[in-house]
């Protein structure tokens, strides 16, 4: 049987560069994004360069019946046993200034596909007893202060995804990986209509590099990888700090300091 990785979003940044690492370590491919030019020139360099059958599925991910394309194809090729889910938008401005339709495409983009691409091979491949789910989050799932709340909160919701279905999936030979990359040289800056040179250039990681990394860490078999984290004891506190809240999350009474006392 033959390993193939489907990724979205694969026509460019992140997801081509996932592509062609991918088929370098012998993955054949299926690539899905919108621009079917794009990934055809991409396919046929990858498939001269590195001799792998490359696919290439066109599809809108906020599209209900695209959607409903990549999820059968998830399903239904034994020969898939890894998802890259990498297609996803930013818009830039505060909520209040933001054009609520626009915001709701992303969320549909950034959530609502992923989540459904995700369900659907992790049926799959539980059945399948293999394979490998990789969610591209971002560090602004950790600091959503420094973006628009809306961005953030799709890459929040993505990291909440990754580490329960790491949970769901533990025994199944299933494996899940969230990567949070912190800013990127791609495309998906211009997009939101964002000047390139607004984070200082010690902040911006290029794509080749943060791909290796993040395949590196899947290597190391880490469930969560931040690319430019050089001390893996920050996140652990991290990770402890929210681990001692769970005892006192849910209580049969409030807080003593919610509590007034009551004259008699």
């Amino acid at each position: 049987m033959q390993n193939t990785a489907l990724i979205t979003g694969a026509s460019s940044g992140i997801g081509a560069t996932y592509a062609d690492r991918l088929a370098r370590r012998g993955h054949d491919l299926v690539l899905v994004a919108r621009d079917r030019v794009r990934l055809e020139a991409l396919a046929e360099k990858l498939r001269r360069e590195t001799g792998r059958s490359v696919d290439v599925l066109q599809a809108d991910l906020t599209r209900r019946d695209d959607l409903l394309e990549v999820e059968d194809r998830l399903r239904s090729d034994a020969n898939i046993d890894t998802l890259v889910n990498n297609a996803g938008m930013a818009v830039n401005g505060a909520l209040i200034d933001g054009d609520p339709d626009r915001l709701d495409q992303m969320i549909q983009l950034n959530t609502v596909a992923p989540m459904r691409l995700a369900h659907a091979a992790a049926k799959a491949f539980a059945g399948r007893g293999r394979g490998t789910i990789i969610n591209i989050s971002s560090v602004l799932a950790l600091v959503p202060e420094l973006f628009n709340g809306t961005y953030s909160g799709t890459k929040a919701f993505l990291l909440n995804l990754s580490l329960s279905l790491n949970e769901e999936l533990k025994g199944k030979g299933v494996r899940v990986q969230a990567v949070l990359p912190g800013a990127t040289r791609t495309e998906i800056w211009e997009r939101a209509g964002i000047e390139g040179d607004v984070f200082p250039p010690e902040m911006v990681m290029e794509v080749g590099e943060m791909v290796g990394a993040a395949l590196a860490g899947l290597d190391m078999g880490e469930l969560v990888t931040i690319p430019s984290l050089s001390d893996t004891a920050h996140w652990q506190r991290y990770v402890d700090a929210r681990n001692a809240l769970g005892p006192n999350l849910s209580r049969d009474h409030a807080a003593s300091r919610y509590q007034r006392s009551v004259a008699a």
